[in-house]
C-alpha cells in the first residue's frame, strides 16, 4: 500500500482511500482530501514533518502520521 507519506516532492497523485476512524478521518476529509482527489506534493520539511501539499487549489500542511493514513496510487 502506497501512502501520501511515501510520495516524493513534485509527485501528483490520486487519493484511493482515507484510512483511520472517527474524528481523525473526519478532519482529513474536511480538509478536502477525499477519494479520487488529485494531490500535488509541494515540499517536505527538513526533518520530514510536516508535508506541504496542494489540494483543490489551496496549500495544506499534514503531519506524517496523518499522511500515513491516506492511501494513494
Amino acid at each position: 500500500m502506497k501512502t501520501l507519506k511515501n510520495a516524493k516532492i513534485g509527485d501528483s497523485i490520486k487519493v484511493v482511500k482515507v484510512h483511520g476512524e472517527g474524528a481523525i478521518r473526519r478532519r482529513i476529509m474536511d480538509m478536502g482530501i477525499t477519494k479520487g482527489v488529485e494531490v500535488y506534493i509541494r515540499k517536505v520539511a527538513p526533518l520530514g514533518d510536516p508535508i506541504e501539499v496542494t489540494v483543490r487549489g489551496y496549500e495544506l500542511s499534514l503531519r506524517k502520521a496523518d499522511a500515513d493514513m491516506i492511501e494513494v496510487e
